[in-house]
C-alpha cells in the first residue's frame, strides 16, 4: 500500500468503528495530508518517518497555527500510528514520546443579554425570510445548538405538543432538547405563516430551507447573522457559535447546573462545558469591580 492507501484505510476505520462526523474526519484527513506532504519533502514515508521529520513538522506549524490547531494536529497523528501499531503494520510508535505544545485557553466570545435581545430582534419578521431567520436565532439561543445540528433540523425533529427538538449531534448522536416558551411560540409562528411561503414543495424535511427546498448550509446562516448583527448595531467579534455561548453563560449565571448545562449542549465531557463557568466567573468580577463600593 502507499501512503495514501493507509491514510484512507486509517479513516475508514475510524468511521466505522468510532462514528465520527465528516467535520471531525474532513479535519483529520487535512492533518494528515500536511504531515505527508512534509514528509514527502523530505523523501520520507508515512511508516517510516526520520527522527527530525516531526520535530520541523511542529516548529513550522508553530509559526503559523494557533496552539490548539498544533495540538490536535499531533492527536491525529498520534492516533494514527497508535492504529498502524496495533494492526501490526509498523513495529515500534515513532511518536511515542512526542509532546503537545500547551494550548492556551480562550474564553469563548460572548454577548451580554441586551445584545442577544437586539440580535433576535433585528429580522423584519412580517417577511418569509426575516420570520425563518428569526426562528432560527431564538431556536439558536433558546436552546444552545450548534450551528450544524440547527440548519440539519427536519420536520419531524419538532414536537410543539410537547415543547421539545429531536437534535442530531456529534458523532451522530441524538439528544432532546426543551425548547422554552419563545422559541416554541416562534417556531408554531413560523410553521404557520413563514415555511409554507419560502418552499415550492413544503412536504420536503428541511425545517429552515435554503435554496431549491434543501437543507441551508452552515455558512448560509452564518452570513445572515452578521448581516442581522450590523442592523442591531453589534460590532464585537461574533462567531457561529456565538449564541451557543451566550446561551451557557446565561444560564450559568441564573444559576444553572452545570451538569445540566452539559447536557442541553451535548458536550460528553463535563471539562468541555467548564469553559463557560470561567465566563460566568468574569462577568460576575465585572459586575462586582463596577458596582461594588469596594470593587
Amino acid at each position: 500500500m502507499n501512503d495514501l492507501e493507509w491514510r484512507d484505510a486509517f479513516l475508514d476505520g475510524l468511521w466505522l468503528e468510532r462514528g465520527l462526523s465528516q467535520h471531525t474526519l474532513a479535519a483529520y484527513r487535512r492533518d494528515l495530508d500536511a504531515w505527508l506532504a512534509h514528509l514527502a519533502a523530505r523523501g520520507a514515508c508515512l511508516m517510516a518517518p526520520d527522527e527530525q521529520a516531526l520535530e520541523t513538522f511542529l516548529a513550522a506549524r508553530r509559526e503559523h497555527y494557533h496552539p490548539r490547531s498544533v495540538a490536535r494536529l499531533l492527536s491525529c497523528l498520534r492516533r494514527f500510528y497508535r492504529w498502524a501499531l496495533a494492526e501490526g503494520h509498523v513495529s515500534v510508535d515513532p511518536l511515542a514520546d512526542a509532546r503537545a505544545p500547551r494550548a492556551v485557553t480562550k474564553l469563548p466570545d460572548t454577548l451580554d443579554e441586551a445584545e442577544v435581545e437586539r440580535l433576535l430582534a433585528a429580522p423584519d419578521v412580517e417577511l418569509p425570510l426575516g420570520l425563518r431567520d428569526r426562528t432560527m436565532l431564538e431556536v439558536l439561543y433558546g436552546c444552545g445548538l450548534r450551528v450544524s445540528e440547527l440548519v440539519g433540523l427536519t420536520v419531524d425533529a419538532v414536537n410543539l405538543r410537547q415543547g421539545v427538538l429531536r437534535v442530531l449531534g456529534k458523532g451522530d448522536k441524538e439528544r432532546l432538547v426543551p425548547l422554552g416558551e419563545e422559541a416554541t411560540a416562534w417556531l408554531a409562528r413560523y410553521l404557520r405563516q413563514g415555511r409554507g411561503d419560502l418552499m415550492q414543495d413544503p412536504t420536503r424535511p428541511p425545517l429552515f430551507p435554503g435554496r431549491h427546498d434543501g437543507f441551508m448550509t452552515r455558512q448560509t446562516f452564518w452570513h445572515r447573522i452578521k448581516r442581522h448583527a450590523v442592523s442591531a448595531g453589534i460590532d464585537k467579534p461574533l462567531s457561529p457559535h456565538t449564541l451557543r455561548h451566550a446561551f451557557a453563560t446565561h444560564l450559568l449565571n441564573h444559576g444553572a447546573n452545570l451538569r445540566v448545562v452539559q447536557m442541553l449542549l451535548g458536550h460528553s465531557d463535563l471539562s468541555t462545558t467548564q469553559i463557560y463557568t470561567q465566563v460566568a466567573q468574569a462577568r460576575l468580577e465585572a459586575l462586582h469591580a463596577q458596582h461594588h463600593p469596594r470593587g
